[in-house]
């Protein structure tokens, strides 16, 4: 497993880092020994007594993402916090992680649809700029590929719960059309499922 560890405005120094390094292995040997790499970033966050951000994110299969984060005083302590965080969710999907990874090697063909993702920039309040017109079109911030899978409604839960985002693009296994899951705000996942939406 390929493990980066760094710090943004923050020195990582060798303890710290071998202290994740041995952390991250632990959890990869002992729930799922499949992780291709790893991504531990350390920040400061906040004014006066600052904090550090621990910010963990392994790739454990094709298209799965883990991903935590915790915020402490003490890097060793918001790093086990967030390690913790991983763990708890490697452990309650250990099952799944496993049969997708082995349908993976069986399947490699699985069939996945390109598909493009854009950041747009948010419209500039009217007072912000006074002088200048509002632009028409809204400015593109980033622009990369993103693969939407046919995979079944429990794994796409799995997926969202994993990577932290807010919501999930996938064509429904059982009907093949496309779906959407998404986070509510009272912490449920909501679940879009087109009457026509099939491919």
């Amino acid at each position: 497993m390929e493990l980066n560890v760094h710090g943004k405005q923050i020195n990582v120094g060798d303890a710290l880092r071998t202290h994740v390094e041995d952390k991250i292995e632990d959890l990869n040997q002992k729930y799922f020994n499949h992780a291709t790499f790893a991504t531990v970033t350390f920040s400061k966050e906040g004014h006066g007594k600052p904090k550090t951000r621990a910010h963990i994110s392994i790739q454990m299969g094709k298209n799965i993402m883990v991903v935590a984060d915790a915020t402490n005083q003490d890097p060793y302590a918001s790093f086990e916090a967030a390690a913790d965080k991983v763990g708890k969710q490697m452990r309650r999907y250990k099952r799944k992680l496993r049969d997708h990874h082995e349908r993976q090697e069986n399947n490699p063909d699985n069939e996945i649809i390109k598909a493009r993702d854009y950041i747009l920039a948010a419209a500039p309040e009217q007072n912000d700029t006074p002088d200048a017109e509002a632009p028409d079109d809204p400015l593109i911030v980033a622009e990369m590929t993103k693969d939407i899978e046919t995979i079944s409604v429990s794994e796409a839960v799995m997926r969202l719960d994993l990577s932290g985002e807010n919501f999930l693009v996938f064509f429904n296994a059982k009907n093949q059309s496309l779906n959407v899951i998404h986070r509510r705000e009272d912490g449920n996942i909501g679940w879009i499922d087109p009457e026509n939406g099939s491919k």
